[in-house]
């Protein structure tokens, strides 16, 4: 018996909307470091100007070249909803395009992240509608299957679920789980804190820096 081409699960709720705002001046990097600089997607570039990219997983498996599933998880996107889409690293078609885009924004959707190509790149840029992918192509998609929408995905050698906290700025992309949320926010003040430190020693121009000698210690320099 052959199983299914198409497996749909409902999208998971939104975040609260405080939990994201809370990420709205938070760096990426500094939710990377606190990640054990192990978590976060890599290889993908973005294709909007500057706009923060923070939202509510809802994901896509796809064949590459595929966009069938897309349309159906959009349909049940609601305001601060993020798509991530594994499309399979694949360029040779693009996934996502205006059209798409559009649609997502009318969904109230935060932003678009694909593991494969996207089109109409200018009009993301236009837009200022946060999207990431790993390339442009004019090549368009076809809209056959198989997929599967709202299952654990793979982007940029990340494993996203769905339900995940994206974040997104001009250093690339993280995710992880709601249920870090409230220890990601404290280590990331503590870092903040500490960076602040570095920098106001930084400033006083002397060459002998604390910060580094603690860096250099263990290696005897």
């Amino acid at each position: 018996m052959v199983a299914s081409s198409f497996a749909v699960h409902p999208a998971p709720p939104a975040a609260p909307p405080e939990m994201l705002a809370a990420f709205e001046k938070v760096a990426t990097p500094h939710i990377s470091d606190n990640l054990q600089r192990l978590n976060g997607i890599v290889g993908l570039q973005r294709f909007h100007r500057q706009r923060k990219l923070v939202g509510t997983a809802i994901t896509v498996k796809t064949r590459p070249g595929d966009n069938l599933l897309i349309y159906k998880a959009l349909m049940d996107a609601a305001p601060g909803h993020v798509l991530v889409v594994d499309g399979g690293c694949d360029t040779t078609n693009a996934l996502v395009g205006e059209l798409i885009m559009l649609y997502a924004q009318q969904r109230g959707c935060s932003g678009i992240v694909v593991d494969g190509a996207i089109r109409d790149a200018a009009a993301f840029h236009d837009a200022d509608f946060p999207c990431y992918a790993r390339a442009a192509i004019h090549r368009g998609p076809y809209k056959n299957g198989p997929g599967a929408v709202n299952v654990p995905v793979c982007v940029g050698g990340q494993i996203v679920h769905p339900g995940d906290i994206v974040v997104g700025d001009e250093d690339g992309i993280v995710t992880f789980a709601q249920a870090d949320v409230a220890r990601l926010l404290d280590a990331v003040a503590q870092t903040e804190r500490f960076e602040a430190a570095i920098k106001a020693e930084i400033a006083n121009g002397k060459v002998e820096q604390s910060w580094l000698t603690k860096a250099f210690a263990p290696h005897g320099l």
